[in-house]
């Protein structure tokens, strides 16, 4: 038996190279893939198959990638009720966090309802490599939902355990180097909810919330499991905050006014901001132009609380 470092001295990517040798001919080298996506992955191996067979001595090459599992940011974005549009809100926030500058994973685990595919303009199907999912991007981030998967108008007749296993894999899934991952639950405190805190716990929950008192009655029930289960709540967000008719100017308040305030108060959570029941939002929403990608009125109302939730997890951290 034969051993010899030296022909394999010269391989490309050395700074991700953690151990090489060569023996009998065949050449073993173990690199570090940690932050490649799956296409990267795939190159660094190619590059280094090739290298290592164009050599002195080689004539089999054995390539293993290893990556460290990079620490991520996990923020659940819940509601105890359905209906108050927390699907746009995670979408927007998610946004407006990439605009930020930071890199963005976005899971619709709403696993009944899965509408961040028309909310974020894509329908495009993820591929997979190695058993894992591979998100797709949208506006700067990337995402994964059910609603790739399913056919549209396609009942999703599960029990608990398939809509649990359907999470895994979601969360499961090939995120590269995102460092948040904003996960868009269904409404509730059930089996998903639960899943998520086992398989995943979040760094931080963001309740969201008209001011109506029957919403807000289910958003304590959204609250309290969190608090039970020591995930930090960051705050609460009051959804269709004020009407302004495009056609007389006027101001109306259909699900009432400073209820969320007042709820988050009495909660004793941060109260993040209000968002308002605009027509434009609902408009850019159904065509898939989330508004936190323009700087008007609606652009700049999910980017500040966007800043505020960012705000309250270095709080609950330090």
């Amino acid at each position: 038996m034969t051993n010899n470092n030296a022909p394999l001295d010269a391989l490309p990517h050395a700074e991700r190279i953690r151990s090489r040798k060569l023996v009998d001919g065949v050449a073993t080298i173990i690199a570090d893939a940690t932050g490649l996506g799956a296409d990267e992955r795939a190159a660094l191996e190619d590059e280094l198959r090739v290298s290592a067979l164009a050599q002195a001595g080689v004539k089999e090459a054995r390539i293993a990638l290893t990556a460290s599992t990079p620490k991520r940011t996990v923020i659940a974005i819940g509601s105890g009720k359905g209906g108050v549009g927390k699907s746009t809100v995670s979408s927007n926030i998610a946004i407006a966090l990439a605009r930020s500058g930071k890199k963005v994973g976005l899971i619709d685990a709403d696993v009944y309802g899965p509408s961040q595919p028309t909310l974020m303009g894509n329908m495009t199907k993820p591929s997979a490599a190695n058993d894992q999912l591979i998100p797709v991007e949208a506006h700067g981030l990337r995402f994964l939902s059910l609603g790739h998967i399913v056919s549209p108008g396609q009942a999703l007749a599960w029990r608990g355990p398939m809509a649990t296993g359907a999470l895994a894999r979601l969360l499961d899934a090939d995120w590269g180097d995102c460092e948040i991952l904003v996960v868009d639950l269904p409404p509730g405190t059930g089996d998903v909810q639960i899943s998520l805190i086992q398989k995943s716990r979040p760094d931080g929950a963001v309740i969201v919330s008209t001011s109506q008192d029957l919403s807000l009655i289910d958003a304590e029930r959204a609250v309290d499991l969190f608090n039970r289960t020591q995930v930090p709540v960051l705050g609460l967000i009051e959804n269709m905050a004020g009407y302004i008719c495009p056609h007389c100017g006027g101001e109306s308040d259909p699900f009432g006014s400073g209820g969320g305030e007042a709820g988050a108060e009495r909660m004793h959570i941060p109260f993040l901001g209000r968002l308002p029941l605009s027509l434009a939002i609902r408009t850019a929403s159904d065509a898939g132009r989330p508004p936190a990608l323009g700087d008007d009125a609606d652009g700049t109302a999910f980017t500040a609380i966007a800043k505020r939730v960012i705000e309250a997890l270095e709080k609950v951290r330090s």
